[in-house]
């Protein structure tokens, strides 16, 4: 069993959000229901919210008969004696078999429980949850830095799934399959109305399995069917690494904590103070968390031996309190500045607050999602699994990031009311003036506030897919008088010198007679006039995208993302910090 933090699914959407067939099923929002108090009527009598605990350990011994759960392999599969005389165990059990009995349809035992479990499990809290056969294989799969698919990235644009990146050397390219390719069916089976989600779960699959895609290309008079033999996929971490300015490093570290991610850090950080680095923007933005050990490494990586990264305390008696402390002689010592937002969670938020609780760098963005709890995977029977919260994770100066849930839905906790500014809270008397501090006393109920807020821009869906409509036909050489816009492959490695695919008046006026001609898009010209360089960057980020790969779009983005550009304005301030805090200097007894 190892301490794990299971992904967190955020908002979609934004530069970078594009999600590749890797996807996250596992963080799926599995039964959006309320967590209010409520109680069920079972032939006439009602369940109380206490009964819950009793009712729990039946459910998991069912399962163990129809679904194949446990909790480890040495533990029982039946209730205990004592919860097996439970007028509540009874009720539930009689009420398995009046539906089994008595429903218009044979119902689904293993559904049935699967749904059960759910609940039971989000009663708890929003974090923990059962995953079947193949969701705790991918799950498995993804902590390893690799899962097995076709290697595409692909999103919903206009109401249709595309592929918005094809990955080098991945059996996608190797099949033909190009940038703005619709998907219109996989395995003969229509996407329509298919959720990213669905198209993710369908195209992954087990190693050397074929996989069928039938999709619509620009300019091709019919649709295209696409055989694709399924293989091993990189599931990385690091996702984008370059210098932003002489001196200024950028580390896109937004793919999740997995197996090898500190070993991809180093390496990036290595490779880019080959190229003159001596300062760092480490970039945790729509990083949903991951392994907890390597939110420590990565934490480690930066401070020296001796510094409190993280505690984590379970429940009295069962789980001691570990206090996780560096244990690096010869930590790195540049300037650092990380950029952090609402869908920054879990591992990501150890890192950042043990940064910032010791003041080692400046933290740039918006406030973090806010996700204190650690969750053990249990390895059940019949491959099935579950994750379980376990225990709470305080900063070094003794706060919890964790957000309310109890009397929130699963919906709102995950998707809605990320606006609100939370209440401030006091410090406990064991947070001292003597230990490391959020600065300012920022002690917030729920999240990382960061030193510098810089909200990202509101985005116009319409006018994103508006311009990506126009740019798929535009590298397909479908635009009519702009054919030096047209891509006929993807060169990867690429290294952007800035002067990639400018656009010119002549592109503008075809944009303008697109939306015009295109109503169906419902984005008009005043929308374009009122964000133009928005537009215009979106149009140029597609193309560079389509001829140089989704790491060169993406960087091109971030080079202009009003958050970056404020990071860097940032680091002369990440330079005194460095300076002040003393951490790379001998420290005396009374320090």
């Amino acid at each position: 069993m190892n301490a794990f933090e299971p992904k967190v699914k955020g908002t979609q959407g934004g530069p970078g959000t594009n999600l590749p067939e890797t996807g996250n099923p596992q963080s799926a929002i599995h039964n959006p229901q309320s967590n209010s108090p409520q109680s069920a009527i079972i032939r006439g009598k009602k369940w109380p919210r206490f009964t819950v605990p009793v009712i729990a350990t039946l459910i998991l011994a069912v399962s163990a008969g129809i679904g194949g759960l446990c909790y480890d392999p040495a533990a029982l599969t039946r209730p205990s004696d004592g919860m097996a005389d439970n007028p509540a165990v009874r009720d539930f059990a009689r009420a398995i078999e009046f539906i089994e009995g008595n429903y218009a349809v044979a119902p689904d035992k293993e559904r049935l429980t699967r749904g059960a479990v759910l609940g039971m499990l989000h009663s708890l809290d929003p974090h923990s949850g059962f995953y079947g056969r193949r969701e705790f294989s991918e799950m498995q799969d993804e902590q390893s830095s690799h899962f097995y698919g076709i290697g595409v990235t692909i999103n919903h644009r206009n109401g249709r799934l595309y592929v918005l990146g094809v990955s080098q050397g991945m059996p996608a390219e190797r099949a033909g399959l190009r940038y703005g390719d619709a998907i219109i069916a996989v395995d003969g089976n229509s996407t329509k109305d298919w959720t990213q989600s669905d198209a993710l779960k369908r195209v992954r699959g087990e190693r050397g399995a074929e996989v069928s895609l039938t999709i619509e290309r620009a300019g091709a008079p019919e649709p295209l069917t696409v055989e694709i033999t399924r293989d091993e996929v990189p599931f990385p971490s690091v996702r984008n690494c370059f210098m932003m300015r002489p001196g200024i490093g950028y580390v896109g570290l937004t793919g999740g904590f997995n197996q090898e991610t500190t070993e991809e850090l180093r390496g990036a950080i290595s490779q880019l103070k080959a190229e003159g680095m001596n300062s760092l923007i480490l970039d945790l933005r729509r990083n949903p968390g991951g392994l907890l050990e390597q939110g420590v490494r990565v934490s480690e990586m930066f401070l020296p031996k001796g510094l409190e990264i993280v505690s984590v305390r379970g429940r009295e008696g069962r789980y001691p309190t570990q206090v996780r402390r560096s244990e690096n002689q010869n930590p790195e010592s540049m300037p650092l500045v990380i950029l952090i937002n609402g869908e920054t969670a879990s591992a990501s938020e150890i890192v950042a607050a043990a940064m910032q609780d010791w003041r080692r760098a400046r933290l740039v963005g918006e406030e973090s999602f806010g996700k204190g709890l650690v969750q053990t995977v249990y390895s059940l029977r019949w491959k099935t699994g579950l994750t379980l919260t376990t225990a709470k994770y305080y900063t070094p100066s003794g706060r919890s990031i964790q957000r309310p849930y109890s009397g929130v839905g699963i919906y709102d906790y995950f998707v809605a009311g990320r606006g609100e500014e939370p209440a401030a809270k006091s410090p406990s008397k064991s947070q001292s003036k003597s230990q490391p501090g959020a600065p300012n006393g920022k002690r917030n109920a729920g999240g990382i506030t960061p030193d510098v807020a810089v909200k990202t821009p509101d985005q116009d869906i319409r006018l994103r897919d508006a311009c990506f409509e126009f740019a798929r036909l535009l590298v397909a050489g479908q635009i009519a008088g702009l054919g030096e816009y047209a891509v006929k492959r993807t060169e990867y490695g690429y290294q952007l010198r800035g002067n990639e695919y400018h656009l010119t008046d002549q592109v503008i006026a075809a944009f303008r007679s697109f939306i015009r001609e295109r109503r169906e898009l419902q984005a008009s010209e005043d929308q374009f006039n009122r964000n133009m360089e928005y537009a215009l960057r979106r149009i140029r980020a597609e193309v560079i995208t389509a001829a140089y790969g989704v790491e060169a779009g993406e960087r091109f983005l971030i080079e202009s993302d009003d958050q970056a550009l404020r990071a860097v304005e940032e680091m002369p301030k990440a330079q005194r910090l460095t300076d002040q805090a003393r951490l790379f200097s001998p420290r005396r007894e009374d320090q």
